[in-house]
């Protein structure tokens, strides 16, 4: 990583974490031995917040209660499309049907996955992960969502432009 940084390539951390803010991210890498910063990290959060503010989108949050600061600066008010991430213990019913009403009250309903994992492994099992409650909100309101986590497009395409470097660089 040193040598890395040291010959001037510009890097990317590229993590598909929807619990925790990329502070917290680094914070975790910093206590391992990384020289690492929350400038060098691409997340899905950040990526979609790219999107909400290139098309003017005031998103309804479906997320962890953590990731929330990293939506401060995007207007949520009448919002206008879904955001979706591993919301844990708020993917709720009341919290999930809250979401399925403002998709299906849209003449073009706007879905945004931050992934589409089915499931992951903690110390305590197996956990639903955010793309099984997309596929549900996808089949309740007719829509196809749009996922900015590894390895959509988007996603690398949001890595680049944070870099200041062209795709077909």
């Amino acid at each position: 990583l040193n040598r890395i940084k040291a010959s001037g390539l510009k890097l990317r951390f590229c993590t598909n974490e929807t619990q925790a803010t990329r502070e917290k991210f680094v914070k975790k890498l910093q206590g391992m031995g990384f020289d690492i910063s929350v400038a060098e990290v691409t997340a899905p959060a950040p990526a979609a917040c790219r999107i909400l503010k290139e098309r003017s989108l005031r998103p309804h949050l479906l997320v962890h209660s953590d990731l929330v600061p990293e939506f401060a600066e995007i207007d949520k008010a009448n919002p206008n499309c879904v955001v979706i991430g591993d919301a844990a213990e708020n993917f709720t019913y009341a919290n999930l049907n809250e979401a399925f009403r403002v998709l299906i009250g849209m003449e073009k309903p706007i879905l945004i996955s931050l992934g589409r994992g089915r499931y992951y492994k903690e110390t305590d099992g197996l956990k639903l992960d955010v793309g099984a409650y997309m596929k549900a909100l996808e089949y309740a309101c007719d829509v196809q969502a749009e996922v900015v986590g590894k390895p959509a497009k988007m996603f690398f395409e949001s890595a680049l432009a944070e870099m200041g470097v062209p795709p077909q660089q």
